[in-house]
């Protein structure tokens, strides 16, 4: 796919993976709309920005309306809090509720897909515990594994626009916190036993996120950026 002039639809684009992706895009000469719940948070990000929540199915249809022919989507949204922690002892409200990026991911899907183009390119952000979950990741082990099956489920569906699934490993965002020091120590600690023992960028998921967007050749598969985590 060639970006330029492309329209590009960047969900949960106004930081961390998002934003970088957006920036990937914009410098391929892509017209950009980064959006977020918040997005006034992020300042100015050289494109346009949208509000939205991904759980608002009204919101979005509204939105798709608006800019539409898509042909670039991306959800890296969250969706909501992620539950953490020993699942026999998991609020099971908390764990339920992990599910919002699930079904923030669909909705993207299914209200995005009619005004996608047909050469239309869409890329969702799973997490490397769908495939080699850690004690205390049940929750987001879970809905990782879900993205990922959901993707291959209805990619032949979807057929010729393409979908496919980025799993970044743990990565240094703003989700962390911003106590350095602290951040430091945590990621050091998550990453320490990773073949690539350091966390990952934000840049270097948004370089996987534009291999499957430009390939025209790559669809409903799970491409891995994580340092070797689901090897290690």
């Amino acid at each position: 796919m060639d970006l330029a002039g492309k329209k590009a639809l960047v969900f949960g684009g106004t930081s961390g993976i998002g934003l970088a992706t957006v920036k990937l895009l914009q410098a391929q000469g892509a017209n950009v709309v980064a959006i977020s719940r918040n997005p006034d948070k992020a300042g100015d990000i050289g494109v346009e920005l949208a509000a939205c929540d991904v759980r608002d199915e009204s919101a979005l249809a509204a939105l798709f309306a608006a800019h539409a022919p898509v042909d670039v989507l991306i959800s890296a949204a969250t969706g909501g809090e992620r539950a953490a922690g020993p699942f026999l002892q998991m609020d099971l409200a908390g764990y339920r509720a992990s599910f919002d990026k699930l079904w923030g991911y669909t909705n993207v899907v299914r209200l995005g897909a009619e005004h996608m183009s047909d050469t239309g390119s869409i890329v969702l952000v799973s997490g490397s515990p769908a495939r080699r979950a850690k004690p205390g990741q049940a929750a987001i082990a879970s809905v990782g594994g879900a993205v990922e099956q959901f993707v291959r489920a209805v990619t032949a569906e979807l057929a010729p626009r393409r979908i496919n699934v980025v799993s970044p490993g743990v990565i240094d965002t703003p989700m962390f916190g911003n106590d350095a020091d602290a951040r430091t120590k945590m990621l050091g600690g998550a990453t320490a036993k990773n073949l690539i023992p350091r966390p990952g960028t934000p840049d270097e998921v948004a370089k996987g996120i534009m291999f499957v967007v430009e390939n025209d050749f790559v669809t409903g598969t799970t491409v891995d950026v994580d340092g070797g985590w689901i090897l290690s």
